[in-house]
């Protein structure tokens, strides 16, 4: 039987960083804490940070829901010993985060993440942001950029649970700084190119 290796990393909320009209509900369900799981004995803390889809990365849910698009878990997460429980599509972030706020499901009642690489756990810290930060996406540069730090605060938190230090932490900072910077000149708006200091938000 696989043996998972489970872990409450602490989300704490993070100030606002953005301008409050990015969000129409920022902070309306406090994040406290996440549980993750992944397979003993694999991690890959050298995946890169590059903004493209997460490989084994997904939400397992605690019970089915039918207002959420849903996938087998299994199909993404692997050694986990998981058979017939469901999972938030991946495709279906943005539906979880309207859905949950406009039902007023705290998201840790329903979700769990499964991952087994650090690109992977970055975006389930990320989306979990998103989760708790209501926001329409009229300016994503922004709901993107409060997202990254909430998640880089979390994973420097964390850095002892995930086997991260301060190098790779700064690694991932850095490759976030550059994606958020093609976000902002992919709507031609400016920016600074500088990310707020994640780690004073914890």
């Amino acid at each position: 039987m696989p043996r998972a290796r489970i872990r409450m990393l602490e989300t704490p909320p993070v100030p606002l960083v953005v301008r409050s009209g990015v969000f129409d509900a920022f902070g309306w369900c406090a994040s406290s804490r996440l549980e993750w799981r992944r397979p003993e004995g694999r991690w890959d803390a050298s995946s890169p940070i590059d903004g493209s889809d997460p490989a084994r990365m997904v939400f397992v849910m605690r019970r089915e829901v039918d207002f959420l698009p849903k996938e087998l878990a299994r199909v993404h997460a692997y050694g986990l010993g998981l058979e017939d429980e469901w999972a938030l599509a991946p495709y279906g972030i943005d539906d979880a985060t309207d859905q949950l706020f406009e039902r007023n499901v705290v998201p840790g009642d329903l979700l769990w993440l499964a991952a087994d690489n650090l690109n992977a756990v970055y975006w389930g810290l990320h989306d979990w942001a998103h989760f708790h930060n209501h926001g329409p996406f009229v300016e994503r540069a922004e709901n993107e950029l409060q997202c990254d730090v909430a998640a880089l605060a979390w994973m420097w938190k964390n850095r002892e649970a995930l086997e991260v230090d301060e190098a790779a932490w700064l690694g991932v900072e850095r490759a976030i700084a550059k994606t958020s910077a093609e976000r902002f000149a992919a709507e031609g708006r400016p920016w600074d190119g500088k990310l707020p200091d994640a780690r004073a938000f914890t």
